[in-house]
């Protein structure tokens, strides 16, 4: 287990990503943003003696302003997403170096300035118009000062965007010698999984559809394992399955739940008639439909004291799955049994336990799970050999070697195994997306930094996107989905996510180039790659410079949380007070309150709904 002291072992190329991460360019893109301002003192045309002392700002006006029109991140139809302008790269390179130089000397030069003012008081004092020019000219000063420390702000900017707005080549799938290849019986096996992770299509994603049926902010997305179907929760307590195709809700359900549902997910091979779901009120439910679209009941199979978060399908059974609590316990649950939740561990840093909004089974070895939650470490386990004298029973632990020993508030809100199970996807609060290598030693390092979203405001989702998890999406709290190339980490897709501005979920479909996503908006989009050329990326650095300028901020400003325990405490103390409301019922059998209890489970049951926004835990 990797400690503070550091016993951490970089995987090779780990620094090298994690160098260019940090904030070194790409070459030609340091130089395209930087503009040199002319010394205030020596443009001032009040001081300039010659005659044509007002032409040359006017001309230098009209300059900056031809700049300033081609200055553009509009893209061309080529498929290389380039930000850096290459018509202004040359004829600002100068101006760059002239600025570079003068920030260099900066500090001569105001000290300079400093000594040649007018003194205030040490001679006896001056006249009044020698004040008044002392008073002009240090205001002259301070701006300079701002405004060359706003140029080094941004060029510090242009930077730390360089690696993810970089061109690429152009996408090595094309269409029409596929097709043709697969006509005649070329490489028909290999059609659609070369569609589905094709950069092309991604780059033409667009919106397709709404499902609209949620009153609340819709927080889980689940396609069932053919991709016919498609289950979401919402704050509105309610579940709904959707024939997506045709925008059709096919049945409609109370999830027997007292507060937000966070997740619900289809059970594999269970010919879609069992629903797994979790909630805020830490209760894990399990959903029996029928084939007549109907919901037969709902029945609590474990209870979690905090907030459920999610939950961890075994790709292998048809009838167990964990569960991870903000209690930092995870829920071994088997449907077969008659006490189906066994704690299978209670998650601890130290003697300190470790809230989880996150978990997920290695799809490869499903002996083995991860959870992320309120620290920076993922953690693995394997089921088999959980001995919490024994390191807490961790099996290994990652963290970015960075945030090791850091003092924000920094937590994990979601982690993604990859298709075969050999790499991990981790999202954390009000940081960046960073990708570890499962078969790594205890302690590695990140292998990739995925950046320029925000993941603040909600407990934000992440995920691969492609057959082979080519691609890595995420959604931000601008209300915008990002999608990065995996091996480079470069943005290759960008796109407007939610009016209510909170991007939460994205759930890729099984088998198809499309993608489900929501957030706090109450419905539910559909995105499919249909667009006739490639989606531009305009507005994206400007978008991405807003995002880091409010994250850093926050981090200047930013308090201690209240405790998600003793907000869930007083949430439930004040429910409990309440008059008890009645549930709403489907008829028929309806939604029960029929539990399978367990020995680690809490038998106590809330009151009415409880209409709390799906804000971070």
């Amino acid at each position: 287990m990797a400690d503070a002291e550091g016993k951490s072992s970089v995987p090779s190329g780990g620094a090298e990503d994690q160098d260019s991460a940090e904030g070194r360019g790409g070459e030609g893109d340091s130089a395209a943003e930087v503009q040199a301002y002319p010394d205030t003192a020596d443009s001032n045309p009040a001081t300039g003696s010659g005659e044509g002392g007002e032409d040359r700002p006017m001309a230098e006006a009209e300059g900056n302003k031809e700049d300033e029109e081609e200055d553009t991140d509009s893209m061309d139809g080529s498929g290389l997403y380039s930000l850096t302008e290459e018509g202004e790269q040359g004829s600002e390179e100068g101006g760059r170096r002239e600025r570079v130089k003068e920030a260099g000397s900066g500090g001569t030069k105001r000290t300079a300035r400093k000594r040649n003012r007018p003194g205030s008081g040490g001679g006896g004092g001056g006249s009044g118009t020698a004040r008044h020019s002392s008073s002009s000219e240090e205001d002259e000063n301070d701006e300079e000062d701002e405004e060359l420390e706003e140029d080094q702000d941004e060029q510090a900017m242009e930077e730390w965007l360089g690696t993810e707005v970089h061109e690429m080549s152009v996408p090595g799938w094309c269409a029409v010698p596929s097709l043709r290849a697969r006509e005649i019986g070329w490489g028909a096996r290999q059609f659609v999984r070369r569609v589905c992770g094709a950069r092309g299509l991604v780059q033409r994603l667009e919106l397709q559809g709404r499902l609209e049926r949620h009153t609340g902010c819709v927080n889980t997305l689940h396609f069932n394992p053919s991709g016919t179907r498609l289950a979401s929760g919402s704050d509105d307590l309610r579940v709904v399955i959707w024939d997506w195709a045709q925008l059709r809700a096919e049945l409609e359900f109370d999830s027997g739940h007292k507060s937000n549902v966070f997740q619900a997910k289809f059970l594999p091979h269970s010919g879609d008639s069992t629903l797994a779901m979790c909630a805020r009120d830490g209760q894990i439910r399990v959903a029996e439909l029928s084939a007549t679209q109907r919901c037969k009941n709902t029945k609590r199979v474990a209870q979690h004291k905090g907030a459920a978060h999610k939950l961890a399908l075994d790709p292998d059974s048809r009838c167990s799955f964990l569960s991870a609590g903000e209690d930092a316990v995870v829920f071994g649950i088997d449907l077969c049994l008659d006490r189906p939740a066994n704690k299978l561990v209670v998650v601890k840093e130290g003697d300190k336990k470790v809230g989880l909004y996150t978990i997920f089974v290695n799809p490869a070895n499903t002996h083995q799970f991860a959870v992320g939650g309120r620290d920076q470490y993922v953690r693995i386990y394997d089921r088999r050999k959980i001995n919490e004298n024994n390191n807490n029973g961790v099996l290994k632990k990652f963290c970015p070697s960075h945030l090791v020993n850091s003092e924000s508030k920094t937590n994990i809100t979601c982690l993604v195994y990859s298709h075969d199970g050999t790499e991990l996807l981790a999202s954390y609060n009000d940081e960046d997306i960073y990708l570890f290598d499962s078969n790594h030693s205890d302690g590695a390092d990140y292998h990739r930094r995925y950046k320029g979203h925000r993941n603040n405001a909600t407990v934000k989702g992440v995920n691969f996107y492609g057959p082979r998890s080519e691609f890595v999406v995420s959604g931000s709290d601008c209300g915008h989905i990002y999608l990065w190339d995996k091996n480079s980490a470069r943005i290759v897709q960008f796109m407007e996510g939610d009016r209510g501005g909170v991007v939460n979920c994205l759930e890729p479909h099984p088998h198809l180039p499309g993608l489900a996503t929501s957030g706090l908006d109450h419905d539910v989009k559909l995105w499919a790659p249909t667009a006739e050329t490639p989606t531009s990326l305009k507005g994206l650095k400007e978008v991405m410079k807003k995002n880091k300028r409010e994250r850093d901020e926050d981090s200047v400003r930013h308090g201690d949380q209240y405790d998600t325990q003793l907000l869930w405490f007083l949430m439930r103390h004040m429910r409990n007070r309440r008059p008890q409301r009645a549930r709403r019922g489907e008829g028929g059998e309806g939604d029960t309150d029929e539990s399978w209890s367990s020995p680690d489970s809490s038998d106590e049951e809330d009151g009415g709904p409880d209409h709390v926004q799906c804000m971070s835990s």
